[in-house]
C-alpha cells in the first residue's frame, strides 16, 4: 500500500486485529463473514479480503467449512516476522541512500515532517497511516521493484503488529525520533547510516510491541 488512505478491506483488517490482539477476540474465536459484514455495516467482499489479509499476519486460520479462526502466534513466529522485516527494511533504506533523487528525498523530509506535527497532536490513526507512506516511499526509493514487492508483502504481514505498537504511551513521538535517523542518513546519502539506523527501528518496532502484548494480556 502506497497511499495515505488505507482500504476498506485494511480498515476492516485492522479493526478485527485489534480485537484480537486486545484480547477481545481470544483464539479458537470463529469470525463469522455474515456477522462482521453486518457490525460494520460493509457488504462481505471487504470483510473476505480483510480475512484474508490477517491470514497472512497469521492472526487467524481459514480452516475448510469452519471458516475463519482466531488463532496464537508464538514468540518464535513474531521473532522471524521481525527479523526479515528487519533485514529487508534496512536493505531498502541502504538503497535509497544510493538511489533516490532529489525531489524524492525532499518528499520524504516532507513526509517525517509532517509526522512529527502528528506525533506531537498525539494522532495515533492519522500517523499510523503516515507511517505506512512513510515506509512505502523508502521501498519505492530503493528503485528496484523485486524488492519493493516483497517489502510491500511483508508489510502487510506485520502490519497489525505494528500498528498496535502506537497504543504505548509516548511511542509516537519515539518513533518519530528514529525515523529522523533513518532520513538524515538517506538524504545525506550515507547508505551505511540508513541500514543500521533502520535495522535499529525495526527492532525497537518488535520491542514496542512486545511491550504492547504484554500490557494486554495483564
Amino acid at each position: 500500500m502506497s497511499t495515505d488512505k488505507p482500504t476498506l478491506a485494511e480498515t476492516l483488517a485492522e479493526a478485527i486485529a485489534a480485537g484480537i490482539l486486545n484480547g477481545t477476540l481470544p483464539p479458537g474465536e470463529r469470525l463469522d463473514e455474515m456477522r462482521l459484514a453486518e457490525q460494520h455495516g460493509v457488504s462481505r467482499t471487504p470483510v473476505r479480503e480483510a480475512l484474508r489479509q490477517l491470514a497472512m499476519s497469521g492472526l487467524i486460520e481459514m480452516r475448510p467449512r469452519k471458516g475463519a479462526i482466531v488463532t496464537k502466534v508464538t514468540p518464535e513466529q513474531l521473532e522471524s516476522l521481525f527479523v526479515a522485516m528487519a533485514e529487508m527494511e534496512a536493505t531498502c533504506a541502504r538503497l535509497a541512500a544510493m538511489s533516490m533523487t532529489p525531489i524524492e528525498r525532499r518528499r520524504l523530509q516532507a513526509r517525517h515532517e509532517k509526522m512529527m506535527a502528528l506525533a506531537a497532536a498525539g494522532d495515533i490513526e492519522a500517523y499510523s497511516d503516515a507511517n505506512v507512506a512513510f515506509h512505502s516511499s523508502i521501498y519505492a526509493g530503493a528503485h528496484n521493484a523485486p524488492l519493493a514487492e516483497y517489502a510491500l508483502a511483508l508489510r502487510r504481514r506485520v502490519g497489525p503488529f505494528r500498528r498496535a505498537q502506537f497504543q504505548i504511551e509516548g511511542r509516537l513521538t519515539r518513533s518519530n525520533k528514529e525515523h529522523d535517523a533513518v532520513v538524515r542518513a538517506i538524504v545525506s546519502g550515507d547508505v551505511a547510516g540508513a541500514h543500521a539506523a533502520m535495522l535499529h527501528h525495526v527492532s525497537l518496532v518488535e520491542d514496542a510491541f512486545e511491550t504492547f502484548s504484554a500490557t494486554a494480556a495483564a
